[in-house]
């Protein structure tokens, strides 16, 4: 039996390197150090435990209502393109959010609602880092 070029194991190999046409890169992630749009906040998003944790890492002096340390437990899963939806708590406040992140590669836009989805509010992040 002959073999072809096409059939050497490094050939092979090479080819399986080079992604198929139409191949979805990876989703931005949400993990990393981002800075919030008002210039008031800087947090670092990480896994906690089975969540994903919002931790303060920096707070603009004079900011109330918030320091640094202060931490946003999500229950968020991916839910489509950039997308991640779920609820979050925030036990400095007591309450809990229902919580939307639309993730791209430099920028990240959540949503947050209370009240049934009542009283919402958008914020948009720029990120610093990468985890």
């Amino acid at each position: 039996m002959t073999r072809t070029a096409w059939s050497s194991p490094a050939v092979v190999a090479a080819a399986l390197l080079v992604p198929f046409p139409g191949h979805a890169a990876a989703e931005p992630s949400p993990f990393g150090l981002w800075a919030r749009g008002d210039g008031k906040a800087k947090v670092r998003i990480e896994r906690c435990g089975g969540d994903i944790c919002a931790i303060n890492t920096w707070i603009r002096e004079g900011t109330s209502g918030e320091k640094a340390g202060d931490r946003l437990v999500m229950s968020v899963a991916p839910s489509g393109a950039g997308r991640w939806a779920g609820t979050a708590f925030d036990p400095q406040r007591d309450l809990d959010y229902r919580l939307t992140m639309t993730v791209g590669e430099e920028r990240m836009t959540t949503r947050g609602c209370v009240l049934a989805g009542l009283v919402c509010k958008d914020m948009g992040w720029t990120r610093l880092s990468r985890d």
